[in-house]
């Protein structure tokens, strides 16, 4: 008895330890399978986030998708290790923050081919024109180009004087959203000969790269030019003004004109669209500087921020930059109460006034941030042959004296002189 329990123990035992082996095999086998599956889905998964939504089933081009795919691996290496490493130190920036790193390894080039060129954009008008008007644009916003084609930035003659007018672009930053912007491009500059359009991506920290640019291009193209207004496209520019203003000046003499900003900080807040570390900008204060909705500067001026712009140092927020150039060559901006680039703010005094009206705007040069629909709506309202911008009070019925105060009155016209009494008497008169 103690012999047949001895051996269905021992057969038991040896039971067990073949199903644990079995099942140890098994799992063996499974973690390799799982591994296979996961690897085999990544690549798979890659070329659909670049594939084109409305056509999945057709594939990329070639050189569109290679870069991507070789790149991706070592991106997500980077990412593993950098999870390892820094598991006890501060999260870095969140993927919408400006990586200043990789713009101090490339802020040296600053020297982008011209795509497109408009040499004779100054050679059209005898002595070159009066004013070139430059607008920073991108390649997205024809609609904004062609409403200030269509009102304040008309090619011509205003007030007597010429006008000329030039868009300032660079290529696209996603490139998949308007895949057929070079030839949009291309048919916009043989129709308007007004863009200007160069290699390097159209980022709002490129725009510094816009304004050594375009400075460069004037210098050499544009050197025949006695006035420049450099502004954005969703700005109203009141030019009749403009061009009245600088009939008073001379081009050989230096300008600068806008709404001048003095002693602010540099934003060291992270999630800031315009914070700057630092390591990048130490000082506390940065130099005056005009806010970029729109800027007057003579050709003189412009002939010496171009020299100065290539011995600054270039800097990620393009306004300050050119404060920087301006301290560079030791310019002092004007301050002039017409420029608006925080847009018109309602006086406290008075609340009901209404600021989107054309009254506030008659006697003003530059507001910033309006829509497309209000450009056009303000310009067509200033050009009104019938705006009155007098107040006038309306009055229902006009005053009358009675008759009787009438016969007072009439004895003694040319003294005009009356009595206490007689005054009383017509208050009291018209009370009743």
């Amino acid at each position: 008895m103690r012999v047949r329990l001895k051996g269905d123990a021992i057969c038991t035992l040896f039971l067990l330890v073949a199903l644990c082996s079995l099942l140890y095999s098994q799992l063996e086998h499974l973690v390799p399978v799982g591994n296979k599956q996961l690897t085999q889905k990544k690549p798979s998964a890659t070329p659909k986030t670049f594939s084109d939504s409305r056509a999945p089933w057709r594939p990329m081009p070639a050189e569109a998708t290679e870069p991507r795919l070789q790149v991706t691996p070592v991106l997500r290496q980077r990412e593993v290790a950098n999870k390892r490493v820094q598991t006890t130190t501060p999260s870095p920036l969140s993927d919408s923050a400006f990586n200043f790193k990789r713009y101090l390894l490339n802020k040296d080039n600053r020297n982008f081919n011209l795509l497109i060129n408009q040499p004779k954009k100054c050679r059209r008008t005898p002595g070159g024109p009066f004013l070139l008007i430059a607008i920073k644009s991108v390649v997205e916003d024809f609609d904004r180009r062609e409403i200030v084609r269509k009102t304040w930035g008309r090619e011509g003659l205003v007030n007597g004087e010429q006008i000329q007018r030039v868009f300032l672009l660079g290529t696209p930053k996603n490139k998949t959203v308007l895949a057929t912007w070079e030839t949009l491009i291309q048919q916009e500059s043989q129709s308007y000969r007004d863009i200007l359009l160069w290699d390097f991506m159209d980022t709002f920290f490129n725009l510094t790269l816009k304004e050594i640019h375009f400075l460069n291009w004037a210098a050499e193209f544009c050197h025949n030019v006695k006035f420049i207004f450099k502004g954005d496209a969703d700005v109203f520019v009141n030019v009749e003004n403009i061009v009245d203003f600088l009939e008073r000046h001379d081009p050989t003499e230096d300008l600068f004109v806008g709404d001048i900003i003095y002693n602010a900080r540099p934003i060291r807040v992270r999630k800031s669209k315009y914070y700057i570390p630092e390591t990048m900008y130490g000082l506390s204060i940065y130099p005056a500087y005009a806010g970029g909705g729109g800027f007057l500067l003579s050709s003189h001026t412009m002939r010496k921020l171009s020299r100065a712009c290539k011995e600054v140092e270039l800097f990620p927020i393009d306004d300050v930059f050119l404060g920087m150039c301006l301290q560079r060559i030791n310019l002092k901006p004007t301050l002039h109460e017409g420029f608006k680039t925080f847009g018109i703010v309602k006086p406290s005094a008075a609340p009901h006034l209404q600021t989107f009206d054309p009254c506030f705007y008659k006697d003003l040069m530059v507001v910033h941030s309006l829509k497309v629909a209000e450009i056009w709506l303000m310009w067509n309202l200033l050009h009104n042959p019938h705006l009155s911008c007098t107040q006038k009070k309306q009055v229902k019925k006009p005053f009358q004296w009675k008759k009787k105060a009438q016969t007072t009155t009439q004895v003694s016209p040319p003294r005009l002189v009356v009595s206490k009494k007689t005054i009383l008497r017509n208050e009291m008169e018209l009370n009743s």
